[in-house]
């Protein structure tokens, strides 16, 4: 939020440099993030350093406050004028200029009321107006159409106030500043962006802003005036609300101005506005984007003739309710709602007029021919705004304040504050009194807090008469009694709990912030340390998570959050789905409106993160480590069991000038990678089944068991899967979700090792035709248990079908390494034991072993 000085000085009075200011706020919680110049230098300080923009800095000698007297017709052009301008010297300054806005002046003589403009004299620098780039020019004099020329009366673009050039600056002077004084004391202005975190609603306006800094500098604030001049008649009888949803709209409040007329504002506010980043519209649609931004209070003004048009001539019912089966709304940014059952509305008798809380309707809106206005000020529940603003679509300040919390009581300030506001920008007559509603007020709440508690959680000594003091400059009441206070919290602060121990948190966090958190040292423990016991469950988390890196995959950590719809895309059509068939846990305020439910499998969170990042790069090589949500029957939390998700994708090396393999990963690729993390967790039992996940390709996918216990699944995407996900253009996708529960434990912390061996092996080879169908892991358990203690490894290094080979079968070759570890084996010895695995591969499997 962008935070003018200028109008912060309205309510504090601040004397140190904006850069300290800055570095107070930042201190405090207040980050400031950026610090806009607007005519001013900017000053340096040590270690306080601040990014900024380029910045023009007004000379003080050339760039003035002029007071332009007359103007006058260019004798040789009819799209220019003289402009007569004061500016303290002893005569005044004929300036050229072609400004629009001092056409309806020429030709009519002295002004009564001189025109207060930005004025320029030869030599000042300033932004050139008619470039489309940012450009900096030197005023030089010249002639124009004839008459010589070296001054200039400015735009808010020429000046870097802003892009506005139709016609020059025409300031109010307010303050009453003389023709000459430099043009820096009148509009030069430091304007602070801020990064307000949604808790610190209070400072969602200037005069939350102005409240944290009389705090932090100790100085008084000063409290915009809310009293209006009321000479109409009493607004009784002449509009009523009703409330439906009490829960939903806590109070609403009502203002009658007539007689009004609808015309630009002055310049002060447009120019404010303009700094905050607002659009002025008109008087009155500025006065409500106004105090929205001065003290934090959304407002809404309607046309009132147009209410009372549409209740048939009668004094309009304003209505707060939820809205009809089959309801819409066209809102101020012409876009139809389709109202949803959970969005609270502003309506009269005739229909829907507003979103509260959140955007108006058109059909109620102020134009050019409004007389009449009724202001509203409101409070509205802040989920309810949040839960609208996103299933509408649709967000604006108003929203972005409510959906963080304003208290109840601001509203009635608002109404006030805005409705005299008006009266001064476009005259009319204010009804007497204000219509209320506000069934159910808050009670305000109460914190207790002890000295002892102070110092436990900021670790330093602090008299409690000092921190009664510092919650008082946040202006909460606060009353001391022996070695306790008790502090009533101001309605602006929805933040503070009253719950015992967190509002005590949150009251020391107050006097930390007011004292300075930078003023707090370090100190080391004085009691022992704990007893250092160890984690194990995550001990052996990170070890898979090492494992995996070293193996050379990426971790990725995802939302826990999705889509059931998106889910369901995982099984192909007209498939049974292999996903968990648990109901969903739904979440009630989703961070967005596709991410609804947790997640029943991490597969579709590594396609995500494939979907996102393979634009960027065509190898992906990723794994994730994170819960799932089972909801079952009966119990009221779900089982959170972990999940190790493994994808794969794309060339199995990048393209280097030294060569590589840039063939695809393929479904082997994806089993060594888990084959070595059950290596590396010294995993006994694991074997490999023939999957039948329907999220996979049929005959490329195969489960994991460990001891006879189901632990995962992996294989290629099934096409058709993929298609549905819009990942078809790219490389095979292979895929692994491993129940890591199970995996680790299986884990063995103490695992057999062996010497290294002193005797020779042995080497034999043995090839032999199996069934294409037949697992080469039954084949590998045959041979090594015919084996015996004397078969040190079996490797397959060749699978073959093709020519020479019977049709339904294919060849394996292992490679076979005999050793005994205390001497050296006979050529008989090893004879005997290959004759044996021979004989058993061929009673047991039916092979033929190849000669």
């Amino acid at each position: 939020m962008r935070i003018p000085v200028s109008w912060l000085k309205e309510f504090v009075d601040i004397d140190v440099p904006v850069e300290i200011l800055a570095e107070q706020l930042t201190l405090a919680g207040l980050e400031v993030a950026h610090i806009y110049y607007i005519g001013v230098p900017q000053q340096s300080f040590e270690n306080v350093r601040w990014p900024t923009s380029d910045h023009l800095v007004w000379d003080r000698e050339k760039v003035l406050l002029g007071a332009i007297r007359e103007v006058k017709a260019h004798p040789d052009a009819d799209r220019l004028v003289l402009a007569m301008v004061d500016y303290g010297a002893d005569e005044l300054e004929q300036c050229v200029t072609g400004a629009p806005n001092l056409y309806e002046y020429k030709d009519k003589g002295p002004l009564d009321t001189p025109l207060w403009t930005a004025f320029a004299l030869e030599g000042a620098e300033l932004w050139d107006g008619h470039s489309d780039t940012p450009k900096r020019l030197k005023l030089k004099g010249r002639k124009l159409r004839g008459i010589y020329n070296k001054s200039m009366v400015c735009s808010e673009k020429e000046l870097g106030i802003s892009d506005e050039h139709e016609g020059i600056i025409l300031l109010d002077n307010r303050e009453g500043y003389a023709p000459g004084t430099p043009l820096q004391d009148v509009l030069g202005d430091v304007v602070l962006d801020i990064e307000l975190t949604p808790n610190l609603a209070r400072c969602f306006s200037v005069l939350g802003v102005a409240r944290e800094i009389a705090a932090l500098l100790n100085k008084d604030l000063r409290e915009p005036s809310y009293d209006y001049l009321a000479e109409g008649s009493p607004i009784e009888g002449q509009a009523f609300i009703e409330i439906r949803e009490p829960s939903l709209n806590p109070r609403f409040t009502l203002a009658l101005l007539r007689d009004t007329e609808i015309k630009p504002s002055p310049e002060w506010i447009q120019r404010r506005l303009r700094l905050v980043g607002q659009r002025p519209i008109n008087n009155i649609v500025d006065v409500t984007n106004y105090i929205t931004f001065e003290i934090g209070q959304p407002l809404h003004a309607f046309d009132y003739d147009k209410l009372v048009e549409r209740a048939g001539g009668n004094p309009p019912t304003i209505i707060t309710r939820l809205p009809k089966a089959g309801e819409t709304l066209t809102t101020l940014d012409e876009v139809e709602r389709a109202l949803e059952p959970h969005n609270i509305l502003v309506c009269d008798t005739a229909g829907v007029l507003s979103l509260g809380g959140v955007i108006g309707g058109a059909e109620t809106e102020i134009s050019d021919s409004t007389r009449n206005v009724l202001l509203e000020a409101a409070n509205w529940d802040l989920y309810n705004i949040r839960k609208t603003t996103r299933t509408q679509k649709v967000h604006t300040d108003a929203a972005t304040r409510f959906s963080r919390g304003v208290h109840p009581s601001q509203a009635i300030l608002g109404v006030q504050r805005g409705i005299e506001l008006m009266r001064q920008l476009g005259g009319g007559q204010i009804a007497q009194g204000i219509l209320d509603a506000y069934p159910n007020p808050p009670q305000p709440v109460k914190v207790e807090l002890s000295e002892s508690e102070i110092q436990r959680l900021l670790g330093i000594e602090l008299p409690l008469d000092t921190a009664a003091e510092m919650l008082q400059r946040l202006q909460f009441e606060v009353a001391v009694s022996g070695d306790s206070l008790t502090a009533v919290v101001p309605d602006h602060r929805m933040d503070i709990n009253d719950a015992p121990i967190i509002g005590q948190a949150d009251l020391v966090e107050e006097i930390a912030r007011i004292y300075g958190y930078d003023r707090i040292p370090n100190t080391i423990m004085a009691d022992e340390m704990p007893p250092q016991r160890a984690n194990v469950a995550l001990e052996r988390e990170e070890m898979a998570r090492d494992i995996l890196v070293d193996l050379g995959l990426r971790e990725i950590i995802s939302y826990r959050f999705a889509n059931p719809e998106h889910e369901a895309l995982l099984t192909p059509p007209d498939a049974e789905s292999s996903l968990p068939q648990a109901e969903y846990v739904r979440i009630i305020n989703p961070p967005t409106e596709d991410r609804t439910v947790l997640r029943h499998t991490l597969l579709i969170s590594l396609l995500d993160a494939l979907a996102n990042n393979i634009r960027f790069t065509s190898q992906v090589q990723i794994f994730e480590i994170g819960s799932v949500y089972l909801r079952h029957e009966g119990q009221e939390l779900p089982d959170e069991p972990r999940r190790l998700g493994i994808l794969l994708t794309g060339p199995r090396e990048k393209e280097s000038w030294l060569g590589g393999d840039t063939s695809p990963v393929d479904f082997f690729d994806l089993k060594g990678v888990i084959e070595g993390l059950i290596a590396g967790l010294h995993i006994d039992g694991a074997e490999f089944v023939r999957g039948t996940h329907t999220s996979f390709h049929p005959g490329r996918s195969a489960d994991l068991h460990i001891n006879g216990q189901y632990a995962g699944t992996f294989g290629e995407l099934h096409p058709r899967v993929a298609m549905a996900l819009e990942l078809d253009g790219i490389a095979p996708i292979y895929l692994a979700e491993l129940d890591l529960e199970i995996l680790l434990a299986h884990l063995n912390d103490r695992h057999p090792v062996k010497p290294l061996p002193e005797t020779p092996p042995v080497l034999q080879d043995i090839a032999m035709l199996v069934p294409v169908d037949m697992p080469a892991a039954e084949v590998e358990a045959v041979i090594r248990k015919a084996g015996g203690r004397l078969l040190d490894e079996v490797e397959l290094f060749d699978v073959y079908q093709g020519d020479n080979i019977e049709a339904g079968y294919k060849s394996l070759a292992y490679h076979l390494t005999y050793r005994d570890m205390e001497r050296t084996l006979t050529d008989k010895e090893v004879a005997k034991v290959h004759k044996r695995i021979m004989s058993s591969v061929e009673k047991q499997l039916g092979a033929k072993v190849r000669k």
